[in-house]
């Protein structure tokens, strides 16, 4: 992040390392870099929105031109030279966090790390009183009480509370499924749907029945065991009202009893 006219910006773009394709941008649409101003500027390439033209005009010019600017001493590239001499403090340790050795670009960004170690968490909610390590995480975690949805979909009108959500919700547009299984390669649009896949290849089962023992690699598939516990049975029939306590249970009976069709095996 850098100064520019009394306001925050975070103009640099580096390379990931990975090809020359991938390059990370960063611009003021992200989460913390701002609270819930609006973002009209749109860029027509990348659709990349900005609250304010200057900041769209700074983007434009990875387009425009792709000129960037390489770290002597790693793989980073940056879109201006500033965003480089910022990034160089870095390498000369000069925010260096005594506790652990990790190094920062500026002394705000070591501040709130160092937060991470004294448990310091100097932002409370008025209404709840719960505290938080940074004003974005309390921005965030207002809009609970509030209900306020400031991030909205420019294609469906759907609403977010925050910029990962609407973000993630973009690839149910663009067909985006960045994370890949390294086993299978089967692609997932979020990064939670593939570690529940992973658990196919692992036999990890972290969720444990506290009555029974049973475990389960979702929390789905625990919350529907409970029911044989609780007699929960939330599946009516809407033609003689019987009960189930799975939903293939209910199908099975409407197959079996109020239809001529034979009865549908149980799922694995």
């Amino acid at each position: 992040m850098i100064a520019i006219k009394n306001y925050w910006f975070s103009c640099c773009i580096y390379y990931t390392g990975e090809s020359s394709d991938e390059v990370k941008i960063e611009a003021d649409s992200n989460e913390c870099s701002h609270d819930d101003k609006p973002r009209p500027h749109l860029c027509t390439v990348c659709d990349k929105r900005f609250t304010r033209k200057h900041h769209l005009n700074v983007h434009k010019q990875i387009h425009a031109t792709g000129k960037l600017y390489s770290c002597s001493q790693c793989e980073k590239l940056f879109q201006t030279q500033h965003c480089l001499k910022v990034h160089m403090n870095v390498h000369s340790s000069k925010y260096k966090c005594t506790e652990c050795g990790k190094c920062f670009n500026s002394n705000r960004d070591l501040t709130v790390h160092r937060r991470s170690h004294s448990g310091e968490k100097p932002f409370e909610c008025t209404v709840c009183s719960k505290q938080f390590t940074t004003k974005c995480e309390l921005v965030v975690h207002s809009r609970i009480h509030s209900g306020q949805k400031p991030y909205k979909c420019h294609v469906c009108r759907k609403t977010f509370s925050e910029s990962t959500h609407l973000n993630t919700h973009m690839r149910v547009h663009t067909g985006d499924k960045p994370h890949k299984c390294p086993t299978c390669n089967k692609v997932f649009s979020q990064s939670s749907t593939l570690n529940t896949h992973m658990r196919v290849h692992t036999g990890d089962k972290p969720y444990k029945c506290s009555l029974c023992d049973k475990t389960f690699s979702h929390s789905g598939a625990l919350n529907r065991h409970m029911r044989v516990h609780t007699g929960d049975k939330p599946y009516k029939c809407s033609l003689c009202n019987k009960s189930f306590n799975q939903s293939y249970n209910l199908q099975r009976h409407e197959r079996s009893v109020h239809s001529n069709r034979s009865v549908v095996p149980r799922p694995c």
